[in-house]
C-alpha cells in the first residue's frame, strides 16, 4: 500500500486517519481528495508530511480515475461525506450528492481502472455510520452486521444507499470492498457543531448547552483513533465483501455525555492556568458549575433513540478492540480544544 487515495482526508475522521496513517506507515504516500466545503479545513493536515492535498469534488469520475491510474493507487478509504443529521433535516439533497452519487462515482472509477484496467490488487474499504440500522429500543440487542437497515433520516437513508451501492459493486463486478459501520466518533479536529465539540467551546464562552428533548438518547462513543485502528485492521485483515461494526463501548445517554463535558470543562479551570483570563464568559472562570448553561430544546425531528454496537466481530476477525475509556478520551480531547484554539476559532464563524 505504497498510494493510498483518501477521500475527505481534510475533514474530521479522514484527517485523524491521515495523521494516524502517516505515523504508522511513513513509507506510505497519501493523497488526500477533498473538496473543502465547510468541514473541510487544510490545517487539519498540518503535520503530516506524507500528505498530498488535492482539492477536488469525488463525483469527478474523470479527476478520480486519472489519480488511480498516474498515482498507481492500489486502496482507495473513503471518508468523503456529509454527515451532520440536523443538515440533512433542513437540506437534504447535498446528501444525495455526495453520499450516494459522490461514492458512485468512486465506484466506477476503481472498476475502470482496477478491474477493466491494469487488474491489480486493490481495496476500496468504505466507512458507514452504525444509523443505517435505526433506532433500538431500551432492551433491544446491538446492532450487528447482520441487523436490516431501517434509516430514518435523510443522512443515514443516504449512507445506506451508499452501503448497498459498495457491497452491488463486489458481487456484480467482483470490485475488492469493504465497509465498516462506526458508532458516534468523537477526538480533534471535529467541526465544532457536533455535540462534544459545540458543548465544549459552548461552556468556554458561556454559551447555552441545548439538549434536544429528555436528554436520554443513547449513543456509544468512539475515540477517533480507535476508529482509525479498526480501520486499518480492515484494510490488512478484512475479507472483501464484509462489514464490520467498529464501535467504543461507551453506549451513554446524552445528558451522561453532557455531564461529563461540564465536569471537565469545570475541572480544567482548576488544573490549567489561566484558563479564566483565555475565556472570561465561562461560569467556571467566575467559579460557578458548567452545568447552570444547561437547556433543554425542542426534539430533532425523527430522533433516533437509542444505537449500540456488537463488535463482536471485529474482535474475532480482526482483533479490534477500543483502547482508550470514554472517561480518558473526553479528557485528552477537551484538553486539545484548548492547545488549539487557532485550529477552531475561525472556524465559529463557519459554523452557522
Amino acid at each position: 500500500m505504497a498510494n493510498l487515495l483518501v477521500t475527505g482526508g481534510a475533514g474530521f475522521i479522514g484527517g485523524n486517519f491521515v495523521h494516524f496513517w502517516n505515523a504508522r506507515h511513513p513509507d506510505d504516500h497519501l493523497i488526500v481528495l477533498d473538496a473543502l466545503t465547510y468541514a473541510g479545513n487544510r490545517s487539519t493536515l498540518e503535520g503530516a508530511p506524507h500528505a498530498e492535498l488535492i482539492v477536488g469534488d469525488i463525483r469527478d469520475t474523470a479527476l478520480v480515475e486519472q489519480l488511480l491510474r498516474e498515482r498507481k493507487i492500489a486502496t482507495i478509504v473513503h471518508f468523503a461525506a456529509e454527515s451532520h443529521v440536523d443538515r440533512s433535516i433542513s437540506g437534504p439533497d447535498a446528501f444525495i450528492d455526495t453520499n450516494i452519487l459522490g461514492t458512485n462515482s468512486l465506484l466506477k472509477a476503481a472498476r475502470a481502472v482496477w478491474l477493466a484496467g491494469d487488474g491489480r490488487e486493490h481495496r476500496f474499504h468504505h466507512i458507514s455510520t452504525d444509523e443505517v440500522y435505526g433506532s433500538l429500543g431500551p432492551e433491544d440487542p446491538a446492532f450487528s452486521e447482520t441487523t436490516p437497515y431501517s434509516p430514518n433520516s435523510p443522512y443515514s437513508a443516504s449512507k445506506a444507499s451508499s452501503d448497498h451501492l459498495v457491497r452491488a459493486y463486489h458481487h456484480t463486478y467482483g470490485l475488492n470492498v469493504t465497509t465498516s459501520n462506526c458508532s458516534n466518533n468523537y477526538g480533534p479536529y471535529q467541526y465544532p457543531e457536533k455535540l462534544i465539540p459545540l458543548f465544549c467551546l459552548n461552556a468556554l464562552s458561556g454559551k447555552s448547552l441545548p439538549i434536544y428533548g429528555d436528554g436520554m438518547n443513547v449513543r456509544d462513543w468512539l475515540h477517533v483513533e480507535d476508529h482509525c485502528r479498526g480501520i486499518e485492521a480492515c484494510l490488512h485483515k478484512g475479507v472483501p465483501g464484509e462489514t464490520y461494526n467498529i464501535g467504543g463501548g461507551a453506549e451513554l445517554p446524552n445528558m451522561e455525555v453532557i455531564d461529563a463535558i461540564c465536569r471537565e470543562v469545570d475541572l480544567a479551570f482548576e488544573e490549567v492556568d489561566g484558563l479564566a483570563d483565555r475565556y472570561p464568559d465561562a461560569p467556571a472562570a467566575k467559579g460557578m458549575k458548567s452545568e447552570t448553561l444547561k437547556t433543554f430544546v425542542t426534539d430533532r425531528a425523527g430522533h433516533d433513540r437509542r444505537y449500540a454496537i456488537d463488535e463482536t466481530k471485529a474482535r474475532n476477525d480482526l482483533g479490534y478492540a477500543a483502547t482508550r475509556t470514554f472517561e480518558e478520551g473526553l479528557r485528552q480531547t477537551l484538553r486539545w480544544y484548548l492547545e488549539r484554539e487557532d485550529w477552531w476559532r475561525p472556524l465559529l464563524g463557519a459554523s452557522k
